[in-house]
């Protein structure tokens, strides 16, 4: 058997991990995006000086963010549940030590302090903890895209075949929500001239989505690199599906009020299952074993569309609550409480539907699918956004609220000096870095997986090998975004 077939094999014929276990991952990127935060304000505390070196920023937001995530789904898998506990632990024991180091612990008791935080006013400009979470979800991408080829990533976590709920599924998913998230409908944008030529504009737009398909398709099968061909076919691959997915939104919303797109992307799904179930999709989409032709040698791609659509819709509706301006931290409390609620309802909704119809299926992105991903992300958003809430009430505490992609307390009158410090720390933050190229630093974790696939055996790699690969091509993917920040590019093609 050639390598390419091996290595096929490798990543084909995997069923999932559980439910809870995806659920279980969203609590450590938060967790160690909070411990970053805590670590410079507990360093302020101690007198330290703020900036640091570009070069010791780096270092430490590679070390507190991207490091555990790499670690999480490699070597310390199995223990993952002991590995969030004890980061949860060390959070709760340094917020404790800064409410109780505060700058006026005349202000009275904790319910009294917690009380007069609630009430307090936050800069709105942003929502800081949708960039967070769209930064989590493209690094987490970027980890496993390549993980997967070394077998210390453990196969629950791979791209299920036909059924399950695998991590990497769950990422294919939440990377099409968040583009929604931040998409110019769901940011309120109104619409310049006709809504044809908004629609037409939006498919120029894409252009360089389409060419990076395209560039993938060539330099995949001109290099015979392995292909799991039941993921999207023999020529599609994820860059045609965000194409086809932005263009058919911005079509159905220049058509619809973006006020009814959740209603819409609900109507997508439950007719896409009723098709799957009604018709002979399904048994073409799973048994038909020939690849003859174009819709048959790229099914999965094809028709997945249109759950990645309903997904898309869901994330405008989404992105359109969450960009309301709102002043106070109460209203943001609020906030949180309803991702929450929200949640945990389409958690029953999903539990429902696979008892009705079938269960989870990233091959076919069925309705269970699509109410996965949404519920999924809505309980990340509310994990990011509780540690975004407790680095604000640290912030407030010590009194020092230069952490980058945070809450900033509200201030009648800025300084010359904060507006300074503010921006010099905007500068070297990896999580800025990143979110200034999202595009540029998808295609280059590709790249850089494919050239180590090239260069390194990994599926006979041991794990120690493995994990230093895995570290070393982060922090290459790093470096290079972070270079391109701190000199302030912007990689843009349209």
């Amino acid at each position: 058997m050639a390598s390419a077939e091996v290595k096929v094999a490798f990543v084909s014929n995997h069923n999932g991990t559980t439910l809870l276990e995806v659920s279980l991952g969203s609590f450590l990127a938060p967790l160690c995006f909070l411990s970053r935060g805590l670590f410079l304000i507990v360093f302020h505390l101690g007198k330290g000086v703020l900036p640091f070196s570009w070069g010791t920023h780096l270092l430490l937001d590679f070390t507190a963010l991207i490091a555990p995530l790499v670690l999480s789904c490699t070597a310390l898998s199995d223990i993952l549940h002991f590995v969030i506990m004890g980061i949860a632990v060390v959070d709760l024991v340094v917020l404790y030590l800064v409410y109780k180091n505060r700058k006026r612990p005349s202000q009275g008791s904790l319910h009294g302090t917690i009380d007069r935080f609630v009430q307090s006013r936050v800069e709105s400009d942003v929502v800081p903890f949708v960039t967070v979470f769209r930064v989590l979800v493209n690094v987490k991408t970027a980890i496993s895209i390549l993980a997967v080829d070394f077998s210390v990533y453990p196969r629950r976590y791979a791209k299920t075949e036909t059924y399950g709920t695998g991590v990497m599924d769950f990422g294919v998913g939440a990377y099409v929500m968040a583009n929604a998230l931040v998409c110019p409908e769901a940011r309120g944008k109104n619409i310049q001239g006709s809504k044809i030529g908004h629609v037409f504009k939006q498919l120029i737009s894409v252009w360089p989505l389409v060419l990076l398909g395209f560039v993938r398709l060539a330099s995949v099968k001109s290099a015979g690199y392995h292909e799991h061909v039941t993921e999207y076919g023999v020529h599609w691959n994820f860059f045609f599906t965000l194409a086809i997915v932005r263009v058919v939104a911005s079509a159905l919303l220049a058509i619809f009020p973006v006020s009814t797109s959740g209603l819409i992307a609900l109507l997508i799904g439950g007719s896409y299952q009723v098709v799957l179930e009604t018709t002979g999709l399904k048994s073409f989409l799973i048994h038909n074993n020939e690849r003859t032709g174009f819709l048959q040698a790229n099914r999965e791609g094809i028709f997945s569309v249109v759950g990645y659509v309903a997904i898309y819709m869901a994330g405008v509706q989404v992105g359109r609550y969450l960009m309301q301006s709102r002043h106070l931290v109460k209203d943001w409390i609020r906030v949180v409480r309803d991702l929450l609620l929200t949640s945990f309802g389409l958690f029953f909704g999903l539990y429902v539907c696979q008892i009705c119809t079938e269960p989870v299926s990233r091959r076919m992105a069925n309705l269970s699918f699509c109410i996965w991903t949404v519920a999924q992300a809505l309980f990340f958003l509310s994990c990011i956004s509780t540690a975004d809430l407790l680095l604000l009430f640290s912030k407030a505490m010590s009194n020092f609220p230069f952490v980058s992609v945070s809450w900033y307390p509200y201030q009648n009158k800025k300084s010359v000096l904060d507006e300074k410090m503010r921006k010099a720390v905007d500068a070297l933050c990896l999580v800025q870095s990143v979110n200034r190229n999202q595009l540029l630093y998808f295609l280059l974790a590709n790249i850089m997986t494919g050239l180590t696939n090239v260069l390194i055996n990994t599926l006979n790699s041991n794990d120690v090998l493995a994990v230093s690969v895995l570290l070393l091509y982060m922090f290459m993917n790093s470096l290079v975004i972070f270079i391109l920040h701190i000199n302030n590019i912007t990689i843009k093609f349209w």
